[in-house]
């Protein structure tokens, strides 16, 4: 029976964050009113990783978490405590690193390897020096001079001879043995016997090696590699004057620094291995595999091969089918050759399983409803409600006051279509240039088509990739969806405008995208139309992730509460209609798919989020602190070449950052500056501006560092002091007041409510790492204990109502609401979704909806928009602030209504006055009694 989650926990494993520690936490989650456990990736991934997504081993618990046993101890707990466990899994990449021991097979056998088909590799790739060969693009410098520096070193140990680059270690293809072992064998010759038992080994090993099966994988093969690599370490291990030999011609091989033709032993048995390294820059323009967006060291699997599938998935099935697994977050589901067959494939091996896709929704586009799964990952309902609470009247205001500000009227979609350019050129060059070469290879065959050159191919491609609005159109062997051609026909048209000379080309490309085959087609001219479709639609995933997500983010700063993943960057809130009739299509649609409102890739914390939005309701206010901050921090600054040190997007960026994430305890002030530096040279990097990942500029960065410092350094007298913290008080209030509405919302709308790890409390965190810092469950479970032990709710919420520095108020409202959850579950899990009509001169303030199943009615009240209602210090609450705003009450069986979150009841009037209501606590929950 497919088990629905009534509330999930995501929890980040890593190295200091384990399965026992885990442990330690499980009855405060259910105690919380978890249902179910959210573990991040817990398979064997690189050494030290911090997020599990680099997999090397799909098949093993990641010993760095607990193992099998701690994880077997962990589900022991979790099942004892009758939660269940949803696991994300990474079915798309897994690791470019030597404790990949799939790839390092592929790597020393190439086309021999059992494994060959296992990753997103080009064999046949058009230029020589990658044909047959992995690009391994991992090298600091050029390769030459990375040789002649004595970089790259030959190292043997029990497992085989490797190639070493620092860390980094490749595997010796075991034909390429002989020129090491038989380098100089007279010498060795010498000092042996020709009848030494030992010698007459050595000489079986290289008979062996030079007799070697090869064509096709053949367990004759690894039997044969097994038997030289023991046999080789015996001797090694034995026979001292051997070792001797071995080591010396290694020493040789590895050459001597200055010495530029010591090196040519090294480089020849270099170009025989199944792998070619390179600069790590080369990978972003002549390539053979297929990445993780950008990422050289994540490489992507052909998880469509069915082989490949059950191997990968093997043990994810096999805890399934344990009970162990009760459901499965599927990792960049757009990154997948065929998204929809795999989920048809996970589905019937985990047919009781809840399942849920990491996938960006763009504006206006629905999840195919014909996929198998309960939902996404939820930051469709993020970017929702995060609207909800943004002044969206005020859009004009706040882009004058930046625009002011920064002296550049920034247009968002030009900034959209100019980064995703740059992402092209810059990051996605080799990528596209396979595509286009793919293109041209079909085009030859088509007399309308033969004389398109290569160059007017790619540009076009690039044209529609870079105007394509959402991350991919689903086209398979079934075809295409309705609003997939629209979209197709959208693009193919923005196109032709945007470059009238391509007309022709682009036309043939439509007929591509739209599976527009022409009836004369053979089936596997067809099946390489069709290749070239869904290997397109793979790109552009990444090219809107790294384009918009990763640099139109950070650069375009008007709110940037507003800038998040799965957002529309020029979108400016919504309107409570549009929220009503999100939640409305989500209940009737996708009643389980997942709500949250911070993940491990937010760019922001969901309580930093709901501070900054408060400047959307105070246009004038923000302009004028802004205009005396600056004056007050020019001496802060420096200047260089002609600039200063921030420029004014980042000095905007700055200011919003810190108001959002300025701590309710000054003592944290020494770590805020800490955190604030390093998440402010990550923001500028990825803006690729002044500075990038590619090509820092250290003296831009390290004024900026300078900056930070001052101007937060703990000098009361500073002025920025005097006119920042009133202000902050102000906004930190009213984000109070927006973070207890976004949290009822997220509990009590359509869809099942994700609580990442910490954030029971406030979360004032920014992009990752920063927002997976170690939580303290200590204390979390302590602050719970206390709320649970006093039965007086109306003089406790009062009570945290008036201390909320602590985060005891959220806890209270998460606690309490959950727990109306589990006790009306079959109600928030499929009741319908009725937006209530709310009547008076506040009724824009209100969002109110209710929740209905059979006799079972709950009303949802959540304030918005405060700052004009309430004086800072107050809360919106009773009769002075709402007076005549009233909600007219749907028909219902109920005889009284019970407030949830602190239990006081009132009579089922067909009115409901909010002054009431909203007497005790900023928020409401009424169940039907």
């Amino acid at each position: 029976m497919l088990r629905i989650p009534a509330a999930t926990y995501r929890l980040q494993f890593n190295a200091q964050f384990t399965f026992q520690q885990a442990q330690a936490i499980v009855a405060y989650l259910a105690a919380l009113g978890i249902s179910d456990l959210y573990a991040s990736p817990i398979f064997r991934a690189r050494t030290g990783s911090t997020h599990g997504y680099d997999v090397v081993d799909p098949g093993t618990i990641n010993p760095e978490l607990g193992g099998s046993e701690g994880f077997e101890q962990l589900s022991q707990q979790v099942q004892q405590y009758q939660l269940g466990w949803l696991q994300d899994i990474v079915p798309n990449h897994m690791a470019f690193d030597g404790q990949n021991r799939m790839l390092v097979d592929v790597l020393e056998n190439g086309p021999d390897s059992k494994y060959q088909d296992y990753f997103d590799i080009n064999w046949e790739h058009r230029y020589e020096g990658i044909r047959g060969r992995v690009l391994a693009p991992f090298l600091g410098k050029f390769y030459g001079d990375c040789l002649e520096r004595g970089e790259l070193k030959l190292h043997y140990s029990e497992r085989g001879l490797t190639m070493q680059y620092y860390s980094l270690e490749f595997p010796i293809r075991i034909e390429s043995y002989f020129q090491i072992l038989n380098h100089e064998l007279e010498r060795l010759r010498k000092q042996l016997s020709r009848r030494d038992p030992d010698f007459v080994k050595l000489l079986g090993v290289l008979y062996a090696l030079k007799s070697m099966p090869s064509g096709e994988p053949s367990e004759e093969r690894y039997s044969q590699i097994t038997f030289v690599k023991s046999m080789l370490w015996e001797l090694w291990s034995t026979n001292a004057k051997i070792q001797t030999y071995i080591a010396e011609n290694i020493e040789t091989f590895n050459g001597t620094p200055g010495n530029p033709e010591s090196y040519n032993l090294l480089d020849h048995l270099l170009t025989e291995q199944f792998y070619r390294l390179s600069f790590w820059k080369v990978g972003n323009e002549e390539l053979n595999y297929r990445r993780f967006f950008t990422v050289n060291e994540l490489i992507s699997l052909r998880v469509e091969d069915p082989q490949v599938f059950e191997s990968t998935h093997a043990l994810i099935f096999r805890l399934v089918e344990e009970q162990k697994f009760t459901g499965l977050r599927i990792d960049h589901i757009d990154g997948l050759y065929n998204p929809l067959q795999y989920l048809l494939r996970l589905r019937e091996r985990a047919p009781a399983a809840y399942l849920t896709v990491e996938k960006i929704l763009e504006a206006q586009e629905n999840l195919p409803l014909h996929w198998p799964v309960q939902g996404t990952t939820g930051y469709d309902f993020l970017n929702a409600l995060n609207g909800l609470l943004c002044h969206a009247d005020n859009k004009p205001a706040l882009e004058q006051i930046y625009a002011r500000f920064t002296g550049n009227q920034l247009d968002c979609q030009e900034l959209i279509d100019e980064k995703k350019r740059l992402i092209i050129g810059k990051h996605l060059a080799g990528d596209i240039d396979n595509l286009a070469h793919l293109l041209k290879q079909i085009s030859q065959r088509y007399r309308y088509a033969s004389d398109f050159t290569i160059y007017a191919l790619k540009n076009a491609l690039v044209e529609v990739l870079a105007v394509f609005p959402v991350y991919r159109t689903y086209v398979s062997e079934e075809g295409l969806s309705r609003s997939g051609r629209e979209i197709i026909r959208q693009v193919i048209a923005q196109a032709k405008e945007n470059i009238p000379a391509s007309f022709n080309e682009l036309t043939f490309i439509e007929r591509f995208l739209l599976i527009d085959f022409d009836e004369n087609l053979t089936a596997a001219e067809s099946k390489q139309w069709l290749h070239f479709v869904m290997r397109l639609q793979q790109f552009t995933g990444p090219l809107m992730a790294k384009g918009v997500e990763d640099t139109v983010l950070y650069i375009y700063n008007r709110l940037i509460s507003l800038n998040e993943v799965g957002c529309k960057p020029g979108q400016f809130g919504i309107s409570l209609d549009d929220f009503h009739a999100f939640n409305k299509a989500r209940a009737e649609q996708f009643p389980h798919t997942m709500s949250a409102t911070a993940t491990h890739d937010t760019k922001r914390g969901e309580d930093t989020r709901a501070r900054i939005n408060v400047l959307s309701e105070l246009p004038e206010e923000w302009e004028a602190h802004l205009q005396q901050w600056r004056t007050c921090n020019a001496l802060h600054k420096e200047s260089l070449q002609g600039r200063t040190i921030p420029e004014p997007n980042d000095e905007y960026f700055f200011y919003q950052t810190l108001l959002g994430v300025f701590p309710f305890d000054e003592t944290d002030l020494p770590q805020l500056v800490e955190r604030l530096q390093e998440y402010g040279i990550k923001a500028i990097r990825e803006a690729k501006v002044h500075t990038a990942w590619l090509r820092p500029d250290t003296d831009y960065e390290q004024a900026y560092l300078r900056f930070v410092a001052r101007v937060l350094a703990p000098d009361p007298t500073q002025p920025f002091w005097e006119t920042f913290r009133p202000f902050q008080q102000k906004i930190q209030h009213y984000g109070v007041c927006n973070s207890l509405s976004q949290t009822l919302l997220k509990l009590t709308s359509p869809g099942v409510p994700d609580l990442y790890q910490g954030t029971e409390l406030w979360d004032l965190s920014l992009v990752d790492p920063d927002n997976r810092r170690a939580v303290d469950f200590v204390h979390r479970e302590k602050a719970l204990q206390q709320i649970k032990a006093r039965a007086d709710l109306l003089p406790l919420s009062a009570d945290l109502l008036a201390h909320p520095q602590t985060g005891y108020v959220k806890l209270f409202l998460i606690y309490r609401a959950l727990a109306a959850r589990r006790e009306y579950l079959d109600l928030f899990q499929h009741g319908t979704y009725q937006k209530l009509q709310v009547v008076g001169s506040l009724r824009d303030h209100l969002t109110v909806f209710a929740r209905q199943r059979e006799d079972q009615t709950a009303i949802v009240i959540a304030p918005r928009l405060l700052t004009p209602l309430v004086k800072v210090g107050d809360y919106p609450l009773g009769e002075q602030v709402w007076h005549e705003t009233r909600i007219i009450l749907p028909p219902s069986t109920a005889t009284t209504w019970r407030e949830a979150i602190t239990n006081h009841t009132f009579p089922a009037d067909p009115i409901l006055w909010v002054g009431q209501v909203l007497r005790h606590f900023p928020v409401a929950l009424l169940l039907s009694e």
